[in-house]
């Protein structure tokens, strides 16, 4: 099965505007997660322009305690069975130096010891993430950086363009996953004409997986295009989908937006 990871990054984007303490991200999780989601993506970038370091350590320290309440059997305490096993999973770029308010993704993942961080090789420049890691141009400054993170336990995954060149050099950086960019495939879906950003997808993922990596896929991702890629690689072991999922909740409301997602990534048998 294909898990949900909702991104709340537009929440503490709309919380920014006013420099308050509201809408909170962290609340908006707690939502995703009573929905049944099975994980919560963020992407803290240096210039704090939404996620926060303190939104992180919030989040990784409300999944933490539901952990443990499932685990001493304490069903009540979180709301419900549906929230055992949520995934943090933190996004950033690894090269990006420290700066105040922001100690760096390792030491943020030393922090809030996430189960997954997706290395993405974004800039402050850079209004959203527009391409993956060149993987042989990057790959001497990945290496270690990859071990460092699954040195603390985390799963890494790489994010990485369609068509990106020699995608099995992620499973020798000693990554144990690739992120397919899908802005390319979602943008041809809504010109009617997706077929070969589709097939670029498949082939990538196909390479992805006979190297050993599992293969997860975000970015524009939303209700129109979603089916359609997972009937294409019903292997995708996560989607990572934020601003249009929080687009729609605005009308739909977040919980019965996270449960539409969920009965498209479960299937037509899902319950809605």
């Amino acid at each position: 099965m294909t898990a949900l990871s909702v991104n709340v990054n537009k929440i503490a984007v709309l919380r920014n505007s006013r420099g308050h303490a509201l809408p909170d991200p962290v609340a908006a999780a707690r939502v995703a997660m009573a929905a049944g989601c099975h994980g919560i993506t963020v992407h803290p970038r240096p210039d704090q322009r939404h996620i926060r370091t303190d939104d992180v350590e919030r989040l990784a320290a409300e999944l933490a305690a539901r952990q443990r309440a499932v685990a001493d059997g304490a069903a009540s305490v979180v709301a419900g069975a549906q929230c055992a096993g949520v995934e943090l999973n933190i996004e950033g770029n690894p090269f990006a130096p420290p700066r105040a308010g922001y100690p760096g993704l390792l030491e943020l993942a030393r922090r809030a010891r996430p189960a997954q961080v997706t290395l993405v090789p974004d800039g402050d420049a850079q209004l959203t993430s527009d391409h993956g890691f060149d993987l042989a141009r990057d790959g001497a400054r990945l290496q270690p950086l990859v071990h460092a993170f699954k040195a603390l336990g985390c799963r890494v995954s790489l994010f990485v363009d369609p068509d990106v060149a020699e995608v099995e050099r992620a499973a020798a950086l000693g990554a144990d996953r690739v992120e397919l960019y899908t802005e390319a495939y979602a943008r041809a879906f809504a010109a009617g004409d997706h077929g070969a950003a589709l097939a670029d997808c498949v082939a990538t993922a196909n390479r992805a997986r006979a190297a050993g990596l599992g293969v997860n896929a975000g970015h524009d991702l939303d209700q129109r295009n979603l089916g359609a890629l997972l009937a294409a690689m019903p292997f995708l072991a996560e989607v990572s989908i934020g601003h249009a999922l929080i687009g729609e909740a605005l009308y739909a409301g977040l919980d019965a937006t996270v449960r539409s997602y969920l009965a498209i990534v479960n299937g037509p048998l899902a319950t809605p």
